[in-house]
């Protein structure tokens, strides 16, 4: 059952306990609405009805919670599940992570307003002068497979905030579904290189990373940088080992370390991890600018990309 705690002044509370039973506690703390899972059923992947879950949407909607905040603990199914909630809901979602490594914006943040200036600029000339192949790309990805054009995802962003990534679609449309049902021997990062979801265009756009243009749009919105550490999706997140998840705090990026040294070649996560946070310790804008030119000839070449 729903546990309320400290007087949440969610609109209608009890009656959302009545819809829901899925074992949260909820905590109400300085407009920050704390969500975890009740110790006696934390084992249980048991999720709201959906009845419950468009109640406990309205009810957060006119509540005066400003942001939500949840344990990467709680595991990818109640993750997404309160993802999409606080989506629909217009609150923002946090990872509690604990830890505080040395950003570069505390730590150079003049270098860090110029680079995020840059950002900003640069995707936006790059939207412009792209917007034929972008046009291009959409026609290809409808015509060749039923679905949506573009793919989106959660992702962890900076100082644990999810935000959706945006891609063109390369996988076939029920591709989340089929997901943990194609990795379920996968140790390392969610990636095969012969994943039998991927379409005959998907592999072509992969391999030039023509899917991951869209990304641009999410530099616009400030959730990402064109030079960063890996966005991590819920399911890499959470198998990170929590003396690591710190490192979940760091603005991610469109390419980075990872991608120019290894990019598909190297899927371990701590190894993944290494080099983002090896990235952060000694960050520079003249970095960046190196790996968004080493950049071009791994993009050009098919490097490592499936």
């Amino acid at each position: 059952m729903l546990t309320l705690h400290n007087s949440l002044n969610l609109p209608s509370a009890p009656k959302v306990a009545h819809f829901i039973k899925s074992g949260y506690s909820l905590t109400w703390r300085q407009q920050k609405l704390i969500v975890k899972l009740s110790s006696a059923r934390e084992n249980l992947v048991l999720l709201p009805p959906l009845t419950g879950k468009e109640r406990l949407v309205e009810c957060l909607a006119k509540s005066p919670v400003m942001l939500v905040c949840l344990s990467p603990d709680m595991g990818e199914d109640h993750i997404r599940f309160w993802a999409d909630v606080c989506l629909q809901a217009g609150k923002p979602l946090y990872l509690s992570l604990k830890g505080s490594p040395q950003m570069p914006h505390k730590v150079f943040p003049w270098g860090w307003y110029m680079k995020r200036s840059l950002d900003w600029l640069v995707a936006a000339l790059l939207v412009m002068l792209l917007s034929p192949l972008f046009l291009g790309l959409a026609l290809l990805v409808k015509s060749s497979s039923p679905g949506p054009i573009f793919f989106q995802q959660w992702r962890v962003g900076e100082r644990g905030k999810l935000f959706r990534i945006i891609k063109f679609r390369t996988m076939q449309a029920n591709a989340e579904q089929l997901h943990h049902q194609v990795m379920q021997n996968q140790a390392g990062l969610h990636k095969l290189q012969q994943d039998p979801r991927v379409t005959p265009i998907g592999y072509w756009l992969r391999k030039y990373s023509l899917d991951e243009l869209p990304q641009l749009f999410n530099v616009l919105r400030g959730e990402m940088s064109l030079v960063g550490p890996r966005p991590w999706a819920l399911y890499d997140a959470i198998r990170i080992t929590p003396d690591l998840r710190h490192r979940l705090k760091a603005l991610p990026g469109i390419t980075g370390a990872w991608q120019v040294a290894a990019r598909s070649t190297v899927v371990d996560l701590n190894l993944v991890n290494s080099c983002d946070l090896k990235y952060l310790s000694t960050w520079s804008l003249g970095q960046d600018l190196k790996f968004l030119m080493l950049t071009i000839p791994k993009v050009l070449t098919g490097f490592g990309a499936y």
